[in-house]
């Protein structure tokens, strides 16, 4: 009996489980035959790109409400360790450590916010890279008001000024207000001269125009010294008292793409072929944050659930089409378009490497919430052949 093991359980690693489960159906070849197990560190697929929203009730989906129907053993645990000579493993679960073998791997495990060596942020410094930092984070801003009120306890500063950051702060002062602080101070803080450096300049003069209607601040070519519990220090020695500070500035490929040789890009991905298949493995694929896949000649996928998901299918169907002796697919995705949530403020949609902006304000926000809220979820009907189609 052959196996297919997936890592993760996000975006990339759902699809890749569903995807090859897909495949196996159309070709008619049972459980018996080629067995499917995906890993993930816990029961949950986590929507992880709605971390920065007040409501975090509707942001996990129970992993087995997908994987059951269409025949896919979810083990909850954390992988510690790959080996892609001897083809296994290693599995720390609730019951101990196992080494659990493959035919194929698929690793999708994703990426985690990127912590540099600053003195006291790893400390002092909330994120919204998982729910429980989230779900942290909540229950800290909740917690504010109760506070004696001194300098920065009404501040909540946001550094990194990306897509998540800009999400994160324009949803802050509602959250604030709903903390009960009523004169609360957020500022947006970044290390490049602009805010939303990588949205272009097509967008840039929209999402300064929201910020500045929702009240936030914005600081921009600063470099922290240290942070601690009542605010940052900037290697000009200026302190800016915050007793809440956000990281978002930045993320970086799973250490375990450590495992496997060859070359990495700056943010630690795989280097994978037009199939989701490591370069230089013959029977490993990747898929999503953790994995670089080529767009076109220039470009390579960005870390986004725009281009986890459909990685996902294609690695999966792909892992099950290269195990077999069938025909694999080609990755196609040309489009790349951005849709940024901007709060109160609406949102803003480009498309585009160079991110022309066609959609805004109230029109791109209710686009927005349908992608969020409704687009990026699997089935949960538990009907397999909805999960199957999707």
């Amino acid at each position: 009996m052959y196996q297919i093991i997936v890592v993760g359980g996000g975006f990339a690693g759902l699809w890749s489980a569903v995807g090859a489960a897909r495949r196996l159906d159309t070709l008619g070849i049972g459980a018996d035959r080629v067995g499917i197990t995906l890993i993930n560190r816990d029961a949950w697929h986590g929507i992880r790109v709605r971390n920065y929203e007040s409501d975090l009730s509707e942001l996990r989906v129970p992993l087995n409400s997908v994987l059951e129907p269409v025949g896919i053993r979810l083990i909850e645990g954390e992988v510690l360790d790959v080996d892609p000579n001897a083809r296994y493993v290693a599995v720390k679960t609730s019951d101990g450590q196992r080494d659990m073998n493959y035919d194929r791997l698929v690793l999708a495990a994703g990426s985690r916010v990127n912590l540099p060596e600053i003195p006291g942020l790893a400390m002092h410094a909330m994120n919204i890279d998982t729910f429980d930092e989230a779900e942290r984070l909540y229950r800290h801003l909740r917690a504010l008001s109760l506070r004696a009120p001194t300098d920065g306890r009404d501040t909540v500063l946001v550094i990194g000024a990306g897509l998540t950051g800009i999400e994160a702060a324009c949803h802050m002062p509602q959250r604030l207000k709903a903390a009960g602080i009523d004169t609360g101070r957020v500022i947006l803080a970044d290390r490049l001269p602009h805010i939303g450096s990588d949205m272009g300049e097509h967008a840039r003069p929209v999402i300064d125009q929201a910020l500045n209607s929702l009240g936030v601040e914005s600081r921009t070519a600063i470099e922290i010294s240290g942070i601690d519990d009542c605010g940052i220090t900037l290697a000009d020695g200026e302190r800016i008292a915050a007793q809440t500070v956000v990281w978002c500035a930045g993320m970086i490929a799973n250490p375990l793409a450590a495992c496997f040789p060859g070359d990495r890009d700056r943010s630690g991905r795989l280097p994978v072929d037009e199939f989701m298949k490591v370069r230089g493995l013959d029977d490993v694929f990747a898929a999503g944050d953790i994995a670089a896949a080529m767009m076109d000649n220039e470009h390579t996928t960005v870390m986004s659930c725009q281009h986890a998901r459909p990685m996902g299918r294609f690695a999966g169907h792909n892992a099950v089409s290269d195990l077999l002796g069938e025909e694999q697919l080609q990755f196609l995705n040309p489009v790349y378009t951005t849709c940024l949530d901007l709060g109160p403020a609406g949102a803003v949609r480009t498309k585009g490497w160079n991110r022309s902006v066609y959609e805004t304000g109230a029109e791109a926000k209710e686009t927005k919430q349908s992608i969020n809220c409704v687009r990026i979820y699997p089935p949960e009907s538990g009907d397999r052949s909805e999960i199957l189609a999707a």
